[in-house]
């Protein structure tokens, strides 16, 4: 957030460009940080010069409404709470404030929408046989696809594998997650087979490059591959295999997470492989199945045999 020069900063604008400071230094997504600063952008205007001992719970209820009143939706609302809920939880922290009015607003209400999440048939279609011929680097692409079903990968954490990260004795891979926390993910004979012929092509790509590039997934001038141009390959390559126009990166890594789940893996282990902090995190992201659910209860439960 920046301050023009002629406006001196308010009291709640100069807390919350401390706030975003820290969350820089605290290695926070970006993504977490560009949303954060709009919506407490938003929170700072509305609020004025007011101190803090004068915004209670009714103020962050009136800014909330005007939210709506701008059209905003649901999800966006509740996103800006979030953000004036940890600006209070760090406030608090600094010894700003004793108390949180924010905890005492209710989050609107989100509707539970369950990705659509492809079958492991629908997968297997996708991944088996030849890539079609809108593939520009075939061997890279279905590499990229082995990988983001494979281990269950985010598109950021794709781009940023580097060839050192990859172990192939340990068929694992180092993918570093959100706030730079790393983790190992293991891949299996799927990825090792997709690896084979695109090293080489790899290798040729990059032959006549002084600069050797350290990551793994290039394009066919020899950079890095960005989030984007994943997305937009996945999506093209998914589409023509059968899925639905809705698919991208993300689509793979539920169908990963919701995939183990229904073959019977252990909760806990699916988390450390997503890289989720929370376990209830993973039990969103992941689409319990009625079937599944009355099969483990039947499996586990002592009144149910």
């Amino acid at each position: 957030m920046t301050v023009p020069n002629t406006k001196p900063a308010t009291i709640v604008e100069k807390q919350v460009i401390q706030f975003l400071r820290t969350l820089r230094e605290r290695n926070a997504s970006k993504h977490t940080i560009k949303a954060y600063t709009g919506d407490l952008k938003e929170f700072t205007l509305y609020v004025g010069p007011r101190a803090w001992a004068a915004i209670d719970h009714l103020t962050i209820r009136g800014f909330l409404a005007h939210l709506y009143e701008k059209g905003l939706s649901k999800t966006s609302v509740a996103r800006s709470l979030a953000a004036v809920r940890s600006l209070y939880h760090w406030l608090a922290q600094e010894g700003v404030v004793e108390q949180n009015p924010a905890a005492l607003v209710a989050t609107p209400k989100l509707p539970k929408k369950l990705p659509r999440v492809p079958t492991i048939e629908e997968m297997n279609t996708v991944l088996d046989g030849q890539m079609p011929e809108i593939a520009a680097f075939p061997e890279r692409d279905l590499l990229m696809l082995e990988l983001l079903y494979g281990c269950g990968i985010r598109n950021s954490e794709l781009i940023s594998i580097n060839l050192e990260d990859i172990s192939l004795n340990a068929e694992a891979i180092l993918i570093r997650g959100k706030g730079k926390k790393e983790r190992y993910v293991p891949f299996g004979d799927s990825v090792k087979s997709a690896l084979a012929p695109y090293l080489p092509k790899r290798q040729q790509i990059l032959a006549g490059q002084r600069n050797h590039l350290p990551a793994l997934l290039i394009n066919l001038r020899g950079g890095r591959l960005t989030t984007r141009s994943v997305g937009r390959i996945i999506k093209k390559i998914a589409i023509v295999k059968g899925l639905a126009p809705d698919v991208h990166p993300h689509t793979l890594r539920h169908a990963f997470g919701t995939h183990l789940l229904e073959e019977g893996a252990d909760l806990r282990a699916i988390q450390e492989m997503l890289g989720h902090e929370r376990l209830s995190t993973t039990q969103r992201y992941t689409q319990l199945s009625m079937k599944h659910v009355l099969q483990v209860y039947d499996q586990t439960h002592p009144r149910a045999k």
